[in-house]
């Protein structure tokens, strides 16, 4: 049986190998090419700044299960003498440990690693020593892309040092494709080199399998029970003009009388399969027992929802005003992120208001439920805004975070009111509103509940009304500016419930 050291020479031989066979046959190797701009813009005060700034690590969003996304890219790896592998494995656990309480998913993209760059077998022993039960734990599968015979050789080593069960994790994966039936794929920041290099092994199988960015053929047209991967528009117009889609309003009311108080609440992930099954059910039209399953399953479905909107709830649109919040004084910062939620369409405006309502309701719990508006936006941020055509990177979650939080803490007054489009807001609790509704989570403690003064007048019975139901009801339009200019005027008189009725009456 070889020795350990023997294996350790094997290695290094066999990565040598690969450095030779990479250079016949596309040529004398190069730096790697960089990633996008986008991507490629820590701050320089980051206390990491001198590892960040190769992009090697990247936090890229959830999986299609709710799981964090970690990439490590090798190929951005520069040579070993301008990088110090100390504060490598420094800056990985500072990245991982702001994820290491909730589940997630580590991606390893192997292509890159050469002789010249690779940090030695001693650092890789000593980082997984590093990484103590607290991040073993909650890591659900390692993929490791595009494995070769030095990866395997190097497992045989960290053989007698690895658990079972750890091993149980490791996936190796051996094109990109076929990380889209395990990831959201779009989401993934995969560096140039690594995508030519897929090309390049695809090509050289004749029945490979397809392109990792071939146009996929179209999708089935879905059901008109549809809940999951259609727009809110596409739901509401299939469930009577509902407002709040069903599924939405069901895993919120639950968690609202249930799961307030559970710890570590949309932290955790459920199986896989479990998830397909509730989606499917609901998808179906179905009828769905919350109650069969474990606490955090509802709040697994209520985040897959918004994370499988085809435009994300918040919408493209606002996604640069997010990333621009760091150029934002602090000071000012709920201002603008009340400007940006109002410029909101009114339907996404209504579902956010709904959601972000609830969140703060869990964040008012945070002592009992360590969910605090922080930790709320660390796991719900990516699920409600995202760019059109690029990936997430590690340093444009920082302003969604931000964001996110804001909402949550500030919900009040980011929500309490809301002026028209190119109007000024800032005119107090009593401002112009767009008819502000309950959306049926009821008051909270003594503070108010998660609605205003108007929001009292016009509130919805029921959360799946519909906004020609509410028109009828009340007998004017929810959108028109004279009807915003009476009822601001409204609210006004020091009988604003008397006043109301009689705008009800005309």
């Amino acid at each position: 049986m070889a020795s350990t050291s023997d294996l350790e020479q094997l290695a290094d031989l066999e990565l040598q190998k690969e450095d030779e066979d990479e250079e016949d046959q596309s040529g004398i190797q190069g730096c790697p090419s960089p990633l996008p701009s986008s991507t490629f813009s820590p701050d320089p005060s980051h206390p990491y700044y001198d590892v960040a700034r190769h992009s090697i690590i990247q936090v890229s969003g959830d999986d299609n299960y709710g799981r964090k996304l970690i990439t490590f890219s090798s190929c951005c790896l520069p040579p070993s003498h301008q990088l110090n592998h100390q504060r490598l494995l420094e800056y990985l656990k500072f990245t991982l440990d702001q994820y290491v309480e909730m589940d997630y998913i580590l991606v390893y993209f192997h292509y890159g690693l050469r002789s010249t760059n690779k940090p030695s077998l001693k650092w890789l022993r000593d980082a997984y020593s590093e990484f103590d039960r607290k991040y073993k734990k909650n890591l659900k599968t390692l993929y490791v892309v595009h494995p070769t015979n030095f990866i395997r050789i190097v497992w045989n080593i960290f053989k007698p040092l690895i658990s079972h069960k750890f091993g149980k994790k490791l996936t190796y994966v051996n094109y990109l494709a076929e990380l889209r039936d395990h990831l959201n794929y779009e989401q993934l920041v995969i560096p140039p080199d690594v995508l030519r290099h897929d090309e390049k092994l695809r090509a050289a199988q004749k029945d490979g399998p397809p392109s990792s960015v071939e146009t996929l053929p179209p999708p089935r047209p879905p059901l008109p029970t549809q809940q999951f991967g259609v727009s809110l528009q596409y739901i509401r117009e299939k469930n009577r003009g509902a407002v709040i889609p069903p599924v939405v309003q069901q895993t919120v009311s639950y968690l609202k009388d249930k799961g307030l108080r559970t710890e570590g609440i949309f932290r955790r992930s459920a199986r896989v399969q479990l998830v397909k099954d509730i989606q499917k059910l609901y998808n179906q039209g179905k009828h769905v027992d919350l109650d069969q399953y474990d606490m955090h399953v509802p709040a697994v479905i209520l985040k897959a929802f918004f994370r499988e909107l085809p435009e994300p709830l918040l919408t493209f649109r606002v996604y640069n005003q997010v990333q621009d919040l760091l150029n934002v004084e602090t000071s000012l910062r709920v201002t603008r992120c009340k400007q940006i939620i109002e410029s909101l369409p009114e339907h996404n405006f209504i579902v956010a208001k709904y959601l972000l309502c609830f969140l703060h309701m869990v964040s008012q719990e945070s002592i009992v439920n360590k969910m605090g508006p922080s930790n709320l936006a660390c796991v719900f941020g990516v699920n409600l805004v995202w760019p059109r055509h690029a990936s997430i990177s590690l340093t444009a979650l920082t302003p969604i975070n931000i964001f996110t939080e804001i909402l949550i803490e500030h919900f009040h007054t980011v929500f309490g009111s809301r002026c028209p489009p190119g109007q000024e807001s800032g005119r107090g609790a009593r401002g112009r509103s767009t008819g502000g509704f309950d959306p049926g989570l009821g008051e909270q403690g003594g503070g108010g509940g998660c609605h205003g003064d108007l929001d009292e007048l016009v509130a919805l019975d029921q959360p799946d009304e519909s906004f020609e139901a509410v028109e009828r009801r009340l007998g004017v339009s929810l959108l028109p500016e004279e009807t915003l200019s009476q009822l601001d005027a409204l609210l006004q008189t020091g009988n604003s419930t008397r006043g109301f009725h009689s705008l009800r009456r005309s």
